[in-house]
């Protein structure tokens, strides 16, 4: 995608974003690496639903930012450039509150359970990163251990983080933690939940190979 592509596609993740209630006023920030050390970043103070390609800001690998503007990049920049600079093979990162997977956030419940193939495919588990203070390097920090086997992390008590290859494959895998959160929830709520057995998730770890899936998976080692 041409760099013009990228700004119209950032501004329609952020109304989808918005629209399905994940990022509450002036919640979330969203990047893309365009080419080694030149990312694009969502402004801060500025909801995700009503932004506007010229509003994106144009940053290096330093949190500097390269061209003219009179908004500020978002305050969570830092953390994007962690997920970069810990993982050559992301191209995007996408940092919003869905409120189901922000409640097991809040609850210190990692979503673990292996039940619905579509998840265990493309997530597999979730792990919670330690909580850090928004907008400090405490964030950062707290994700870099979880970033090398896994695409989508829970931060405690604040939301969530996923990444991707690109702005599709990271919007799309929030997309999977929030459905999965729900589903995980309401199986709770009706007193159970089965989980594949071991055969059956390794069945889910060949198709995965053979589709080719991009990205880290934490695999089925916690049943070893």
């Amino acid at each position: 995608m041409n760099y013009p592509e990228i700004r119209e596609l950032m501004c329609d993740i952020g109304r989808r974003v918005w629209q399905q209630g994940w990022a509450a006023s002036n919640d979330g920030n969203f990047t893309a690496k365009l080419d080694e050390g030149l990312f694009l970043t969502t402004p801060t103070g500025i909801s995700k639903g009503f932004m506007t390609p010229d509003m994106l800001i144009l940053v290096d690998s330093s949190c500097r930012v390269l061209e003219k503007s009179k908004l500020r990049p978002s305050t969570e920049l830092p953390m994007h450039i962690r997920c970069y600079k810990e993982r050559p093979d992301i191209g995007a990162v996408v940092h919003a509150h869905p409120p189901v997977a922000t409640a097991f956030a809040v609850a210190h419940i990692p979503l673990d359970s292996y039940t619905m193939p579509e998840a265990i495919i493309a997530l597999g588990s979730v792990p919670i990163a330690p909580y850090g203070c928004p907008s400090t390097d405490e964030v950062p920090e707290s994700i870099a251990p979880f970033l090398h086997e896994h695409d989508a992390i829970l931060l405690e008590n604040h939301g969530a983080i996923t990444v991707g290859k690109d702005l599709l494959t990271a919007y799309y895998r929030m997309e999977t933690l929030e459905y999965y959160a729900k589903l995980t929830m309401n199986t709770r709520l009706l007193g159970q939940a089965f989980e594949l057995p071991e055969h059956r998730l390794e069945e889910l770890m060949d198709l995965r190979n053979q589709f080719n899936y991009s990205g880290k998976h934490p695999g089925i080692k916690k049943y070893r």
